[in-house]
């Protein structure tokens, strides 16, 4: 099986050999790992100026780079931050990725139109507008996932994209920002009708937030998605409930705790990685992962201890 077949085994929660498939949303550190600016992290004030030949320059630099990171730190999917992202410019990324390494990998993007938590400027306000403006927050959330679908639509006829991962961040540590009572009037309805939107048009989709989702478990799992992404420790959510919870219905990805990437023992690290294999990789249905992705500031030698123990501890028996 190819690492892109491998993925989508593991999303549809069939049983595999060999080692659990493994991607990270974000691989920030690059320069570190490649010598090589983040494509985030990348400004193309001028790419309407360059000369063709240029821009197919840096095309080629940013795919050959997706790949490599993929390849290096075997990653089974891309997720991809376009940049520039202009829909013919993310058209042309992703047949240059197609082109270079073939269906080897799944390919993904941000595919998410639901409300996130606000920024703090805009928490009150947002709050307010909830309860004097419900009709007006209804249908913005209604032509946001509207907006969506049609440019997934695009994708569809465009490409040969897999999926979505949808990146609204709903929860905090202590909780979601919404009560569960707000979260199932104001994000369940169309999270579920973003989520089988995408569905409908052939893309796989995973559900990502931070945070404790303790509280709407119920409700994302309900909306559908073939996967729920980071199953955050920090916030104090434990692999092994979750999975005894909900994990006959849905793939579960992440868990690896990233705040003791930072700043635990390197035993601290292996025992946790140990935990979240050792909870997530019964009954198949697992997707190995950070609780969020291999951010800026990590050190890249934690990342490989990581994917160290991973490889030693995060396979399935022949059979």
């Amino acid at each position: 099986m190819t690492p892109r077949e491998r993925f989508i085994a593991a999303l549809e929660r069939r049983p595999l050999e060999g080692r659990v498939p493994h991607f990270e949303l974000v691989f920030f550190l690059t320069m570190e790992a490649f010598g090589k600016v983040h494509f985030s992290q990348r400004h193309y004030a001028q790419w309407d100026q360059m000369e063709e030949k240029e821009r197919q320059l840096h095309r080629n630099e940013m795919a050959d780079l997706y790949i490599a990171t993929a390849e290096r730190y075997e990653h089974n999917a891309i997720f991809l931050h376009p940049n520039p992202g202009s829909l013919d410019e993310v058209v042309r990324l992703i047949d240059l990725i197609r082109d270079k390494s073939g269906d080897r990998y799944f390919l993904m993007m941000h595919g998410d139109a639901t409300f996130a938590i606000p920024g703090g400027a805009h928490m009150e306000a947002f709050a307010i507008r909830m309860a004097d403006e419900r009709d007006k927050v209804h249908a913005e959330a209604a032509a946001m996932v509207d907006h969506m679908l049609a440019y997934a639509e695009q994708l569809r006829r465009r490409t040969s994209l897999d999926g979505f991962a949808l990146c609204s961040d709903y929860c905090l540590n202590t909780g979601p920002f919404l009560s569960p009572r707000q979260f199932s009037e104001f994000v369940t309805p169309y999270l579920a009708r973003l989520l089988q939107g995408e569905r409908d048009l052939g893309f796989y989709t995973i559900k990502h937030t931070d945070g404790n989702i303790m509280p709407i478990l119920d409700q994302l799992v309900q909306a559908n998605p073939h996967a729920l992404h980071s199953i955050d420790p920090q916030a104090g959510v434990d692999i092994a409930e979750v999975k005894r919870l909900v994990g006959d219905r849905v793939c579960l990805i992440g868990n690896v705790n990233c705040g003791l990437l930072d700043s635990g023992t390197e035993e601290e690290v292996v025992e946790n990685v140990r935990y979240s294999l050792r909870h997530g990789m019964p009954g198949y249905g697992y997707i190995f992962s950070t609780s969020n992705c291999v951010y800026t500031g990590m050190r890249l030698s934690r990342y490989e201890l990581m994917l160290d123990t991973w490889r030693q501890y995060g396979n399935y028996p022949a059979g």
